[in-house]
């Protein structure tokens, strides 16, 4: 993997060339998380001609760049979704967040205030992820090993070959059924270690709605990643 020279047309464009011996033909993927724009190449090929395939996808990469969601910070005063409601962020004299209605109330530091509502949307995600992926589990009649709450940006959860299951803890933020559906995803792993029909199968009997969920995240699931809690 290595970095090519900009696209003229497009200069503040990251672009990362990727080599691929399985590839048999140019292809473009766009990060919605951080914009990155990733060019694969079939080995054999040169960089000119890597150049000159992105340099020809100019009005894709921009209108697809576009749509990305821009980075926010968080701040007191706006609005943050929690399970899937907007709560306003206020300052207020206590110890620790505190969910009031459909306010937010954080300790009153401000250079604080991102750290303090990651770790309290941490607590939560790891509570609700780990009493659905329970949940399923015991559905199928699975055990998993561990569940590991983490900061993901390619995916919203994994599951290993040991049965350890790792999720984003960004997913606090999105509507519960849409955690729900990524937990029994998961789960489905454990059933079922590949994206086989069998696999759906799995997906659908513990989750009948996940189609809807699962759209929804796709729709929806950048602007999750486009909250900025630390600088």
């Amino acid at each position: 993997m290595s970095r090519t020279p900009p696209i003229p047309e497009l200069p503040e464009v990251e672009l990362v060339l990727r080599r691929s011996g399985r590839a048999r033909r140019f292809s473009l993927r766009v990060s919605r998380v951080d914009g990155r724009v990733a060019l694969t190449i079939p080995r054999g090929a040169s960089e000119r001609e890597a150049l000159a395939f992105a340099r020809s996808q100019t009005e894709w990469l921009r209108k697809t760049l576009g749509a990305i969601p821009p980075a926010q910070a968080v701040r007191f005063g706006q609005g943050i979704p929690f399970e899937g409601r907007m709560l306003t962020l206020e300052p207020a004299r206590l110890r620790s967040p505190k969910i009031d209605g459909a306010r937010l109330l954080v300790p009153e530091d401000p250079a604080r205030l991102g750290v303090r509502v990651e770790t309290f949307f941490k607590h939560a995600a790891r509570l609700r992820l780990h009493a659905a992926s329970a949940r399923y589990a015991s559905e199928i009649g699975r055990d998993f090993a561990k569940i590991t709450i983490r900061d993901t940006r390619s995916r919203w959860g994994s599951c290993s070959s040991t049965g350890a299951l790792s999720y984003s803890w960004r997913l606090i933020m999105a509507p519960p059924e849409v955690l729900d559906y990524v937990a029994a995803h998961e789960v489905a792993h454990l059933e079922e270690m590949n994206h086989s029909p069998a696999f759906w199968r799995v997906v659908e009997a513990l989750r009948p709605s996940f189609k809807t969920e699962r759209a929804w995240l796709k729709r929806e699931g950048s602007a999750l990643h486009a909250i900025r809690f630390r600088d």
